[in-house]
Protein backbone atom coordinates (compact mmCIF):
# COMPACT_ATOMS: atom_id res chain seq x y z
CA UNK A 1 0.00 0.00 0.00
CA UNK A 2 1.00 3.21 -1.05
CA UNK A 3 2.29 6.15 1.94
CA UNK A 4 -0.75 8.07 2.73
CA UNK A 5 0.59 11.51 1.56
CA UNK A 6 1.10 9.83 -1.69
CA UNK A 7 -2.43 10.05 -2.98
CA UNK A 8 -3.66 12.76 -4.74
CA UNK A 9 -6.12 15.59 -2.80
CA UNK A 10 -9.49 15.72 -4.32
CA UNK A 11 -11.79 18.70 -2.03
CA UNK A 12 -14.49 17.62 -3.96
CA UNK A 13 -16.25 14.83 -1.79
CA UNK A 14 -19.49 12.60 -3.54
CA UNK A 15 -21.52 10.11 -2.00
CA UNK A 16 -19.95 7.12 -3.65
CA UNK A 17 -16.30 8.17 -2.37
CA UNK A 18 -14.62 5.95 -0.35
CA UNK A 19 -13.03 6.32 2.87
CA UNK A 20 -10.22 3.52 4.53
CA UNK A 21 -10.63 2.40 8.16
CA UNK A 22 -10.78 -0.04 10.25
CA UNK A 23 -13.84 -2.23 11.52
CA UNK A 24 -14.04 -2.42 14.89
CA UNK A 25 -15.36 -5.64 15.40
CA UNK A 26 -12.94 -7.76 13.31
CA UNK A 27 -10.16 -5.26 13.36
CA UNK A 28 -10.45 -5.88 8.85
CA UNK A 29 -9.00 -2.88 6.88
CA UNK A 30 -12.51 -1.57 5.01
CA UNK A 31 -13.77 0.93 2.58
CA UNK A 32 -16.91 3.48 3.97
CA UNK A 33 -19.18 5.48 1.56
CA UNK A 34 -18.94 8.88 2.63
CA UNK A 35 -22.92 8.57 2.08
CA UNK A 36 -22.84 5.62 4.65
CA UNK A 37 -20.62 7.82 7.15
CA UNK A 38 -23.03 11.04 6.74
CA UNK A 39 -26.32 8.98 7.20
CA UNK A 40 -24.22 7.81 10.47
CA UNK A 41 -23.17 10.67 11.69
CA UNK A 42 -27.03 12.21 11.13
CA UNK A 43 -29.04 8.97 13.13
CA UNK A 44 -26.89 8.83 15.57
CA UNK A 45 -26.57 12.55 16.65
CA UNK A 46 -23.20 12.37 16.79
CA UNK A 47 -23.16 16.27 15.68
CA UNK A 48 -24.00 17.95 18.10
CA UNK A 49 -26.88 20.82 16.99
CA UNK A 50 -28.33 22.03 20.10
CA UNK A 51 -32.50 21.84 20.37
CA UNK A 52 -32.48 19.03 17.90
CA UNK A 53 -33.22 15.39 18.18
CA UNK A 54 -33.39 12.62 15.19
CA UNK A 55 -35.90 9.75 14.66
CA UNK A 56 -37.27 6.86 12.89
CA UNK A 57 -41.03 7.53 12.32
CA UNK A 58 -42.49 3.85 12.48
CA UNK A 59 -46.53 2.70 11.98
CA UNK A 60 -45.67 -0.76 13.53
CA UNK A 61 -43.35 -1.86 16.10
CA UNK A 62 -42.31 1.09 17.98
CA UNK A 63 -38.91 1.29 19.54
CA UNK A 64 -36.37 3.21 21.14
CA UNK A 65 -35.67 5.88 18.74
CA UNK A 66 -38.68 6.04 16.97
CA UNK A 67 -42.11 8.38 16.57
CA UNK A 68 -45.19 6.90 15.86
CA UNK A 69 -49.03 7.15 16.06
CA UNK A 70 -51.83 5.81 18.42
CA UNK A 71 -53.07 3.74 17.29
CA UNK A 72 -50.00 2.12 14.80
CA UNK A 73 -51.11 3.48 11.78
CA UNK A 74 -50.72 6.78 9.33
CA UNK A 75 -47.94 6.03 6.81
CA UNK A 76 -48.26 9.25 4.44
CA UNK A 77 -50.21 11.19 6.63
CA UNK A 78 -50.06 15.23 6.33
CA UNK A 79 -48.04 17.02 9.04
CA UNK A 80 -51.22 19.11 9.49
CA UNK A 81 -52.95 16.28 10.43
CA UNK A 82 -50.74 15.57 13.62
CA UNK A 83 -52.03 16.23 16.58
CA UNK A 84 -50.37 13.57 18.80
CA UNK A 85 -47.02 11.37 18.20
CA UNK A 86 -46.08 8.70 20.80
CA UNK A 87 -42.17 9.04 21.29
CA UNK A 88 -39.58 6.87 22.98
CA UNK A 89 -37.80 8.36 26.00
CA UNK A 90 -34.40 7.85 23.78
CA UNK A 91 -33.80 8.91 20.61
CA UNK A 92 -31.64 7.92 17.67
CA UNK A 93 -28.63 8.99 19.39
CA UNK A 94 -29.96 6.77 22.92
CA UNK A 95 -30.29 10.22 24.44
CA UNK A 96 -32.51 10.24 27.32
CA UNK A 97 -34.67 13.17 26.39
CA UNK A 98 -37.47 13.31 28.85
CA UNK A 99 -35.94 16.58 30.22
CA UNK A 100 -35.43 18.56 27.43
CA UNK A 101 -39.16 17.92 26.23
CA UNK A 102 -40.65 18.67 29.37
CA UNK A 103 -38.93 21.67 29.64
CA UNK A 104 -40.01 23.34 26.15
CA UNK A 105 -43.82 22.19 26.77
CA UNK A 106 -45.32 25.52 25.21
CA UNK A 107 -42.49 26.21 22.47
CA UNK A 108 -42.55 26.36 18.90
CA UNK A 109 -41.12 22.67 17.10
CA UNK A 110 -40.16 21.54 14.00
CA UNK A 111 -40.78 18.35 12.89
CA UNK A 112 -39.03 17.54 9.58
CA UNK A 113 -37.75 14.93 7.25
CA UNK A 114 -34.20 14.66 6.88
CA UNK A 115 -32.41 15.48 3.37
CA UNK A 116 -36.20 16.56 2.30
CA UNK A 117 -35.98 20.32 3.64
CA UNK A 118 -39.66 20.84 2.43
CA UNK A 119 -41.14 18.07 3.84
CA UNK A 120 -41.64 19.79 7.73
CA UNK A 121 -44.36 20.01 10.51
CA UNK A 122 -44.54 23.50 12.10
CA UNK A 123 -46.18 22.89 15.41
CA UNK A 124 -46.58 24.14 19.07
CA UNK A 125 -45.86 21.80 21.86
CA UNK A 126 -49.34 21.75 23.71
CA UNK A 127 -48.35 18.90 25.81
CA UNK A 128 -45.94 16.13 26.74
CA UNK A 129 -46.76 13.17 29.33
CA UNK A 130 -46.19 9.14 30.04
CA UNK A 131 -47.56 6.73 27.93
CA UNK A 132 -49.49 3.74 28.64
CA UNK A 133 -46.68 2.06 26.85
CA UNK A 134 -43.51 1.56 28.79
CA UNK A 135 -40.93 3.52 27.69
CA UNK A 136 -42.52 6.29 25.86
CA UNK A 137 -44.37 9.68 26.53
CA UNK A 138 -47.42 11.54 24.35
CA UNK A 139 -46.53 14.80 22.73
CA UNK A 140 -49.41 16.68 21.77
CA UNK A 141 -49.46 19.74 19.55
CA UNK A 142 -51.20 22.57 17.37
CA UNK A 143 -50.78 22.68 13.99
CA UNK A 144 -48.71 25.71 12.62
CA UNK A 145 -47.74 25.43 8.82
CA UNK A 146 -45.62 22.91 7.00
CA UNK A 147 -45.94 20.66 4.03
CA UNK A 148 -45.63 17.61 2.72
CA UNK A 149 -46.18 13.96 4.79
CA UNK A 150 -44.70 11.38 7.24
CA UNK A 151 -43.28 8.62 5.13
CA UNK A 152 -42.99 4.93 6.98
CA UNK A 153 -39.22 4.16 7.85
CA UNK A 154 -37.77 8.02 7.04
CA UNK A 155 -35.96 9.72 9.53
CA UNK A 156 -36.91 12.76 11.33
CA UNK A 157 -35.71 15.50 13.52
CA UNK A 158 -37.40 17.13 16.06
CA UNK A 159 -35.82 20.70 16.84
CA UNK A 160 -36.86 23.42 18.66
CA UNK A 161 -37.92 26.08 16.46
CA UNK A 162 -38.67 29.94 16.48
CA UNK A 163 -39.73 31.40 13.23
CA UNK A 164 -40.75 34.74 14.33
CA UNK A 165 -38.69 37.96 12.32
CA UNK A 166 -39.05 40.75 15.12
CA UNK A 167 -37.40 43.62 15.37
CA UNK A 168 -37.89 44.91 18.68
CA UNK A 169 -41.97 43.72 19.30
CA UNK A 170 -42.58 43.94 15.71
CA UNK A 171 -43.97 41.14 13.56
CA UNK A 172 -43.49 40.87 9.96
CA UNK A 173 -46.23 38.23 8.21
CA UNK A 174 -45.61 36.74 4.74
CA UNK A 175 -47.89 35.65 2.27
CA UNK A 176 -46.72 34.75 -1.09
CA UNK A 177 -49.09 32.92 -2.25
CA UNK A 178 -52.25 34.44 -3.18
CA UNK A 179 -55.01 33.99 -0.40
CA UNK A 180 -57.88 34.94 1.89
CA UNK A 181 -58.00 35.10 4.60
CA UNK A 182 -54.58 35.68 6.24
CA UNK A 183 -54.68 33.18 9.36
CA UNK A 184 -51.42 34.66 11.66
CA UNK A 185 -49.75 33.26 14.74
CA UNK A 186 -47.83 36.08 15.54
CA UNK A 187 -46.81 35.07 19.44
CA UNK A 188 -46.73 38.86 20.81
CA UNK A 189 -49.13 38.42 23.52
CA UNK A 190 -50.98 41.13 22.74
CA UNK A 191 -53.58 42.80 20.24
CA UNK A 192 -50.93 44.95 17.81
CA UNK A 193 -52.25 47.24 15.19
CA UNK A 194 -52.17 46.02 11.69
CA UNK A 195 -50.75 47.38 8.29
CA UNK A 196 -51.11 45.26 5.05
CA UNK A 197 -48.65 45.93 2.01
CA UNK A 198 -49.80 44.04 -0.75
CA UNK A 199 -47.44 42.69 -3.76
CA UNK A 200 -48.57 45.22 -5.91
CA UNK A 201 -47.10 47.35 -3.58
CA UNK A 202 -50.18 49.08 -2.54
CA UNK A 203 -51.72 49.32 1.16
CA UNK A 204 -54.17 46.53 1.89
CA UNK A 205 -57.47 47.24 3.06
CA UNK A 206 -59.09 44.28 4.75
CA UNK A 207 -60.93 43.10 8.13
CA UNK A 208 -59.24 42.46 10.82
CA UNK A 209 -60.25 39.89 13.47
CA UNK A 210 -58.46 38.81 17.12
CA UNK A 211 -58.94 35.63 17.95
CA UNK A 212 -56.80 36.04 20.66
CA UNK A 213 -53.82 37.83 21.82
CA UNK A 214 -51.72 35.83 20.10
CA UNK A 215 -53.79 34.98 16.72
CA UNK A 216 -55.58 36.87 13.84
CA UNK A 217 -57.10 36.80 10.77
CA UNK A 218 -56.87 39.25 7.98
CA UNK A 219 -60.30 38.93 5.23
CA UNK A 220 -59.71 40.89 1.70
CA UNK A 221 -62.42 41.59 -0.56
CA UNK A 222 -60.32 38.38 -2.87
CA UNK A 223 -57.33 36.41 -2.49
CA UNK A 224 -54.06 38.56 -1.87
CA UNK A 225 -49.97 38.37 -1.49
CA UNK A 226 -47.64 40.40 0.17
CA UNK A 227 -46.91 41.23 3.96
CA UNK A 228 -48.54 42.19 7.22
CA UNK A 229 -46.33 44.17 9.85
CA UNK A 230 -47.47 43.80 13.29
CA UNK A 231 -46.65 46.03 16.30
Amino acid sequence: MAIGNSYPIDKNIEDQDLFIGTKYSNRQTVNFPAQNLADYLNTRGKISIAGQTSWKFVTADPKQGTISFIPLEGNNTPFSNVTYLRVAINDLAAQNVVGFFEYIVGSQIMLSEQNEISSFGHYKLESYSVDTMDGFYVMGFSYIGGNGVLTENSLYDISLFNPLPETGNTFIFTQDVPANPWVINHNLDKFPSVTMVLSTGQVGVADITYIDENNLTITFSGDESGKAYLN
